[in-house]
């Protein structure tokens, strides 16, 4: 199917009381989730997962896989193989969690060079990203090596056209010392950061800061393939939505515009629909327009709020963001009358980032909201599937899984994590469709999931 025509048709269901977004119902091509013997990851009869990576491993390179595996995209490699770069959400004060152990006083001055916060040698920043070279046929992971080094919650970010990831910082923290976690810890750069890995890049890559790209708790990224902008959601209960637009597509560090979405005649507009009536009607279109930012490295955490008194549309924690064909998927975990989240679509105006844009705006649609009769609860990172249906992981409470959602608004469960309360990331499919990515956050794994996905 169409993947325009699927969020069209999910709008529709969205505002039709015939075709409830919050039924339940399992997919006759998949069926019901069987439980694991191995307590990691219930699927239905006929899937299999293979582990791809695990926390406290030893990697190629001689460092740990670090814990807290979050947002991941996958790459085409020589024969056949897959190459998955992988955020990992962890702060300094859980330096043990990270790649380096105890180990980092004895580091090769390289290494530390290559370093983003060094942490004055006691709390290193120990986020970052890993690299994994998988082999599809074997169901062996054939390398694995640290990619970024110094970050601190990368949490999600996207896969760009040229074939690298964004990661993003999902914090906002000054130079100093402080207190994280009931320790003290020692910063010696800003972080609230974007950072870019080239998918094929073999070692550490030199962590550069994307400055032009904002200072905030970024969460994911999503790429305009037809002209180089760049979508950015961020994770805070009253968010904004961004884009980026650089002065030469394809090379961010080369500076830009920052930007934040606002409805048209309707400034400062809520998107929430946490009150009696709903600000947002589910399937309706609304036109968009969008407001340049200034001070995008405040040294304030500020930017967003500053970017709703300018009349910018405010959002339930932004989180996942997709391409979807010719549009974009995002999604909002606490939006909703429950609070169980929302998923909205952004169509780019044909003159996306050009005068002409006004004449022929953007549409902002909201098409899914999770209620109590929902299987989706709080929706996360997500992607489209080869199939046409969108793939939705969950962070909630409990029982986190991945839930299908059909393009008549139907929901099924693809997978649920029925052993931990760890939520699930990083939902991604390989460049060739058959196998399907994912994280469990903690400890700390990915796996690979074959099976008779529906054609």
């Amino acid at each position: 199917m169409d993947r325009r025509r699927f969020l069209h048709l999910l709008a529709i269901a969205a505002s039709s009381p015939a075709l409830s977004v919050t039924c339940r119902a399992d997919d006759p091509k998949i069926g019901p989730l069987r439980p694991d013997p191995d307590q990691i990851l219930d699927l239905p009869e006929g899937y299999q997962y293979k582990t791809v990576s695990r926390a406290g491993d030893m990697m190629s390179d001689g460092f740990r896989v670090p814990n807290a595996h979050d947002g991941m995209a996958a790459f085409p490699a020589d024969n056949g193989c897959i190459i998955l770069v992988c955020n990992h959400e962890i702060q300094p004060a859980f330096f043990k969690r990270g790649a380096f152990g105890d180990s980092y006083a004895t580091l090769p001055q390289a290494v530390k060079d290559n370093i983003y916060d060094q942490g004055g040698g006691r709390t290193p920043g120990v986020g970052g990203t890993t690299t994994t070279v998988y082999n599809p046929q074997t169901g062996q992971t054939e390398k694995q090596h640290l990619s970024l080094a110094g970050t601190e919650l990368n949490c999600a970010g996207g896969p760009t056209p040229w074939g690298s990831w964004l990661s993003c910082e999902e914090c906002f923290e000054l130079p100093g010392t402080g207190w994280s976690a009931g320790q003290i810890v020692r910063r010696e750069q800003p972080h609230g950061y974007v950072f870019e890995v080239p998918a094929h890049h073999d070692g550490l890559v030199e962590p550069v800061p994307i400055k032009a790209m904002g200072r905030f708790e970024h969460e994911a990224a999503a790429v305009h393939a037809s002209t180089g902008i760049v979508y950015m959601t961020e994770d805070r209960h009253h968010s904004l939505f961004y884009r980026y637009i650089p002065n030469v597509p394809g090379k961010l560090h080369e500076g830009g515009k920052l930007q934040a979405l606002a409805i048209d005649k309707q400034p400062s507009f809520m998107t929430h629909n946490w009150s009696r009536e709903p600000q947002m009607i589910p399937g309706e279109s609304m036109a968009s327009g969008w407001l340049d930012l200034d001070d995008v490295e405040p040294l304030k955490n500020d930017l967003r709020l500053r970017g709703a008194t300018m009349g910018a549309a405010t959002f339930a924690r932004g989180e996942g963001l997709c391409v979807a064909g010719d549009e974009f998927v995002f999604t909002c975990t606490i939006g909703g009358p429950a609070r169980l989240g929302q998923i909205f679509s952004y169509r780019p105006s044909p003159q996306e980032g050009r005068p002409g844009e006004r004449s022929a705006p953007g549409q902002l649609k909201l098409i899914a909201e999770a209620s109590h009769e929902s299987i989706l609860r709080n929706a996360d990172n997500l992607t489209m599937a080869p199939w046409g249906d969108l793939i939705v992981c969950e962070d909630t409470s409990s029982n986190c899984g991945l839930v299908g959602i059909r393009p008549d608004g139907s929901q099924y469960q693809l997978a649920d994590n029925a052993h931990t309360t760890s939520e699930l990331a990083g939902v991604c499919f390989s460049p060739d469709g058959k196998t399907l990515f994912v994280n469990i956050q903690y400890p700390g794994m990915t796996v690979a999931i074959t099976g008779p996905f529906p054609a």
